[in-house]
């Protein structure tokens, strides 16, 4: 009798453990979980009204503020504008201190940039530095190609000649000292001209030109047609007297 009576009072104090026991862990997943997203998934502390406190191992404990909130969540990856932290005690996601950084892998050096900017050597830029070029493809600065400074201007010709034109065309150059690293980027002009005056207009010893040789033609043909109307001129005058 006694021992039935001590099994008894074993199997109550066991039911009753049990639920105790039931009762907490329905507490804990309550307290896990508010709302219809989970504010304290991966945590391994969780406050209802600060979110998550300590984060589980590999995890990275992003402080969320919204207006005048804030919250802490655990996540596997830190959103854009922050990078991700490892540290012994907790890993965390710090802000990126680059200016119009989109991601970064470090405070100091970015690996991708806004819309609209250029990355170039872990800085964001509106437009890419000189001696490099944009990639609209990747929105990156490359290296350019790279030249040289231009020469003096040549000596003013024409049709390979330097006389008999009153204007020509002289021209200088500059060496292309670099390739670009890709084909499809342009490397700028490296030759350009611009009109001149020549300094020796006839060539000396040189034959006249065909608009010359009419002129020519032309004060001749006046001349001897004034001789001539003068000479007709002098005979009726002489005939009259």
């Amino acid at each position: 009798m006694r021992f039935r009576l001590f099994s008894f009072a074993l199997l109550v104090l066991n039911c009753m453990d049990y639920s105790h026991c039931q009762a907490g862990r329905w507490r804990r997943s309550k307290r896990a979980s508010y709302g219809p997203n989970p504010i304290c998934k991966g945590c391994l502390s969780c406050s209802k009204d600060n979110g998550c406190i300590r984060c589980q191992h590999k995890l990275f404990f992003f402080l969320r503020r919204e207006g005048m909130r804030q919250y802490g969540e655990c996540l596997h990856s830190c959103p854009s504008g922050y990078y991700g932290l490892r540290a012994p005690d907790m890993n965390r996601c710090s802000r990126c201190r680059i200016e119009n950084c989109d991601s970064c892998f470090s405070r100091d050096f970015c690996t991708k940039c806004k819309a609209g900017f250029y990355l170039h050597r872990g800085r964001c830029f509106g437009e890419c530095p000189d001696g490099f070029v944009s990639l609209e493809e990747t929105m990156e600065c490359v290296e350019g190609c790279e030249v040289g400074p231009w020469s003096e201007w040549g000596t003013c010709s024409r049709n390979n000649k330097t006389c008999g034109f009153k204007w020509g065309l002289e021209t200088r150059t500059r060496q292309i000292v670099k390739k670009p690293a890709k084909d499809t980027i342009p490397c700028p002009t490296i030759a350009e001209s611009r009109r001149c005056k020549m300094a020796v207009r006839h060539c000396p010893g040189g034959r006249r030109t065909a608009k010359t040789k009419d002129k020519r033609k032309k004060k001749k043909n006046l001349m001897e047609r004034a001789q001539k109307q003068h000479s007709i001129f002098l005979a009726t005058d002489r005939a009259s007297q």
